[in-house]
């Protein structure tokens, strides 16, 4: 739910405004009234007159506080000369209220350590108060800026991994259309067809922070049809990836570097190369699987660095995405690399 609208200017008046009476009213509402037959106070008015004066200098306190001394002196701790002016505004506001008592008083004298002693806790009020209030004002602010730049470092991370995945991609698909120039095939250009489409999607779909599931789906499938054209009987594919739910989202482009890492290291100079690739959803769960035969005897040295982002940049994503909501399983057993991921997708 959105309280923006708190942040406005009207509203913090009229909040402020409404505390100050309520604060200031407490003192009548509770007070104890005499009996109708005693005698009246000649200086009731007087009293009544002076304690609300003297109330605007608690309102004034309060302010002068919490705006200029607080950040000028508290913040910078030059204590010392906080004391000194909050020392000296006390020294004003006891000579204006005496300077009131005597004015509008007639029938009592004015006591200065009686004076001293009733407008203290007030005073003392208002000034913790105040500095309490403009720590609170301020510590949301630095946090509302915080959480700012970290959702433009967060969008920025997020179109940084993006825009790697996207070359890799092509880079891959480039190499297939290659090699169907070589080869004159028939299939060249239902695959310069189907890589435009592709292209369409990765320029157009992927800048929204989600797509539909079925969207992402097509994708794979384009893609995972592109490769079959590229390693042809020479790997065996068994492809399981139902049609989803209509209502089901996700981040565009999220599980593709999975199924590229397994077309990259899965084909090639392996001895009874497959690749497996299943995805279902159930209870609002996300399940991908994804497993290939690999060299056992690969090493990092040996693996292309000049093509492949590798699978850092994908969990990247996964953690900024769906931290708490995806489970991550990468596993190497037998001779079988295999990805298991679960996301929770609402």
């Amino acid at each position: 739910m959105r309280m923006s609208w708190l942040n406005k200017t009207w509203v913090r008046i009229a909040f402020h405004t409404a505390a100050w009476i309520i604060v200031f009213s407490l003192p009548f509402l509770l007070r104890r009234y005499p009996a109708t037959d005693a005698p009246k106070d000649p200086d009731e008015n007087g009293f009544f007159l002076m304690n609300n004066l003297t109330a605007l200098l608690w309102i004034g306190t309060f302010y002068f506080n919490a705006y200029i001394l607080t950040p000028r002196f508290i913040y910078p701790k030059r204590y010392f000369y906080y004391f000194l002016i909050v020392l000296g505004l006390f020294a004003f506001i006891m000579a204006v209220h005496s300077w009131l008592f005597v004015s509008l008083i007639t029938d009592k004298a004015f006591l200065l350590s009686r004076s001293i002693g009733f407008n203290i806790p007030p005073f003392m009020l208002a000034i913790a108060v105040s500095t309490t209030y403009r720590m609170i004002i301020d510590k949301n602010k630095t946090d509302k800026l915080l959480q700012q730049k970290q959702e433009e470092n967060f969008k920025s991370e997020l179109s940084f991994l993006r825009s790697q995945v996207s070359p890799h991609f092509m880079f891959n698909v480039l190499n297939n259309i290659l090699a169907l120039a070589r080869l004159k095939s028939d299939q060249l250009e239902p695959t310069i067809f189907k890589l435009s489409t592709l292209m369409r999607y990765m320029l157009y779909e992927t800048d929204e922070e989600k797509v539909s599931l079925q969207k992402e789906i097509d994708y794979l499938n384009s893609y995972i049809d592109l490769q079959k054209q590229r390693v042809g009987g020479k790997v065996k594919l068994d492809v399981n990836i139902p049609q989803a739910g209509a209502h089901y989202e996700i981040a565009p482009m999220l599980l593709i570097p999975f199924i590229e890492n397994a077309f990259k290291h899965g084909t090639g100079h392996i001895k009874n190369a497959q690749i497996n690739i299943s995805m279902y959803v159930e209870h609002n769960i996300l399940n991908f699987v994804v497993r290939n035969r690999y060299d056992v005897g690969e090493t990092s040295e040996s693996k292309d660095k000049t093509s492949g982002i590798g699978l850092t940049n994908v969990m990247r994503r996964l953690n900024l995405l769906y931290s708490g909501k995806h489970d991550l399983l990468i596993t190497k057993e037998d001779g079988w690399f295999v990805v298991s991921l679960q996301i929770n997708l609402v």
